[in-house]
């Protein structure tokens, strides 16, 4: 691993609030990353169970968190196939990617950096982003970057890729991209990538999928009155949280309105403008 593992929580005040964390009672972070959002539970006295789909995180948090190796436990899969065997006080999910797998070239999850395309939050699987770049069929490709990126010309581009391939990298497949498209959108406010990426990202690792499937069992892992905070970071995951939330007979929303970062934290962490958090908790 060329780079130290660190990823910076958002919101994290606000995730403490408002699961209302106390101490001795038990909770589940099932997207532990860096374990900014564990470490504020276990520092107010709380037991946690972490998850995630990188070993790295779990390897990292086992160094980071040892000194609460009595009220820490670690699970690494996919959050949605979590069977727990007990019932939690709270629940917290940050959605999508880590600062340290955006910035760990080897992982091939930004543009920005030169790697494989891989983008696997799991390394243990198969599926990579190369592996459906260069093999799947033009309409699947343009059906995931409209579908999970949300990109208007995601037909112009599946078209392009087919042609030009086969993409080793990630930074071949992003100056392709960017050469493709109109001026206006080349030079647009984000990168002519990114839409293409995050489409690739959450393809490789069934992100929507999973996320629905969570959202439909976890209420039942939660004891009376205990509470679910997920942060999303994309109109996506938000929409899905949103809606499972209001859907949900178990549930009572506690958010109206999601929470956002305020300007003093998104000074410190510019990833976090983006963030969503919406509570909700068992009737």
């Amino acid at each position: 691993m060329s780079k130290e593992f660190s990823h910076q929580s958002v919101l994290p005040q606000e995730v403490i609030t408002g699961l209302e964390v106390q101490p001795g009672e038990s909770y589940l972070d099932v997207t532990l990353g860096g374990g900014g959002h564990s470490r504020l539970i276990l520092e107010t006295g709380g037991r946690v169970i972490a998850i995630d789909r990188d070993e790295a995180a779990i390897a990292h948090c086992r160094n980071s968190l040892t000194e609460y190796s009595d009220r820490l436990h670690f699970w690494q899969g996919n959050f949605a196939d979590y069977q727990p065997k007990q019932k939690f006080a709270g629940i917290i999910a940050d959605l999508g990617v880590s600062s340290y797998q955006l910035d760990e070239p080897s992982r091939g999850f930004s543009f920005r950096l030169e790697a494989d395309l891989d983008m696997r939050m799991d390394q243990s699987q198969t599926l990579t982003a190369k592996t459906i770049i260069n093999s799947w069929q033009e309409q699947q490709l343009a059906d995931i970057f409209y579908k999970y990126g949300e990109e208007r010309l995601s037909r112009k581009l599946a078209k392009l890729i087919v042609e030009k391939r086969p993409f080793q990298t990630t930074t071949e497949l992003a100056t392709a991209i960017s050469q493709s498209v109109p001026s206006a959108y080349r030079y647009g406010r984000i990168h002519p990538a990114t839409r293409i990426f995050q489409g690739l990202r959450i393809a490789v690792n069934q992100e929507l999928a999973s996320l629905e499937k969570f959202l439909q069992v976890a209420p039942h892992w939660l004891q009376p009155g205990g509470r679910m905070a997920v942060i999303s970071f994309h109109s996506l995951e938000d929409r899905i949280v949103k809606h499972s939330f209001r859907e949900n007979s178990l549930l009572q929303v506690l958010t109206k309105k999601p929470i956002i970062p305020q300007d003093a934290e998104m000074k410190i962490n510019p990833r976090s403008r983006s963030a969503k958090l919406r509570l909700a908790q068992l009737i």
